[in-house]
């Protein structure tokens, strides 16, 4: 596969087994842990449950995250003890042991007006780290830490062009540096809703970005319900977007 930018040699996964338990009947034990990237679907109140990209619906039996306050939409990743399958309408009853919330944001709409806002700063990722999964388009990012702003990342539908009729929803990935930067490098994540656009008919979804490495490249994303992806992000201790 195409690389987009050789600085992140360094792998960004840790692998992750799958659930497993002895026996389909015995249930599972307290050894057995998930990982994964997830929604948070908000039922009133503080009340939630999880829609897991891997393992479907996930009602909290149990959760030593207190300090989380749900906000619908939002995408997490999450660390928990399986209890039970077929739960009360949801795939897994769990015990979160862990959670990491992911900055989660909706497609914006470019035009001349604003286009500077967004900016078009060259971004460092790798072609595997931009994916499409349960409905959010996730990208793995290497970023140059700013010194006092947050960078602004975006995803965008460009309205100061002609539309392409292609069968695929064109966007822009706009990343805004303010011009500031400190020369430190850290990993992070960022997820965006897709449920604004209309997919109906569509093959997917082509995606232009300004690669560090490659300068102006467009990918073609597949839509898919759920992702098979596993593994563990490193998310660098810290994030600097808005």
């Amino acid at each position: 596969m195409k690389r987009f930018n050789w600085f992140l040699l360094a792998i960004l996964f840790v692998l992750i087994p799958a659930l497993q338990s002895c026996d389909d009947n015995d249930g599972y034990s307290v050894g057995d842990i998930g990982v994964g990237w997830a929604t948070v679907r908000v039922l009133s109140g503080n009340a939630y449950y999880l829609d897991s990209d891997r393992y479907g619906t996930l009602w909290l039996s149990g959760n030593d995250v207190y300090w989380y306050k749900p906000v619908d939409g939002e995408r997490v990743f999450v660390r928990f003890n399986p209890l039970w399958d077929n739960y009360e309408g949801y795939n897994l009853a769990v015990k979160l042991e862990g959670l990491r919330p992911i900055l989660t944001k909706q497609v914006e709409e470019l035009t001349s007006e604003n286009e500077a806002e967004y900016g078009n700063d060259p971004v460092d990722i790798i072609q595997q780290n931009i994916w499409v999964s349960n409905g959010y388009l996730n990208v793995i990012y290497e970023q140059n830490i700013p010194l006092y702003k947050k960078h602004r990342v975006s995803l965008v539908r460009n309205t100061t062009v002609e539309p392409v009729e292609d069968g695929y929803v064109h966007l822009e990935y706009r990343y805004n540096t303010y011009d500031d930067v400190s020369d430190h490098w850290g990993q992070g994540v960022v997820s965006f809703n897709l449920n604004s656009l209309d997919m109906e008919g569509k093959k997917g979804i082509k995606l232009k970005l300004n690669s560090a490495v490659n300068g102006e490249v467009e990918i073609v994303l597949d839509i898919k319900g759920r992702s098979e992806v596993e593994d563990e992000v490193n998310f660098g201790g810290g994030n600097y977007l808005e």
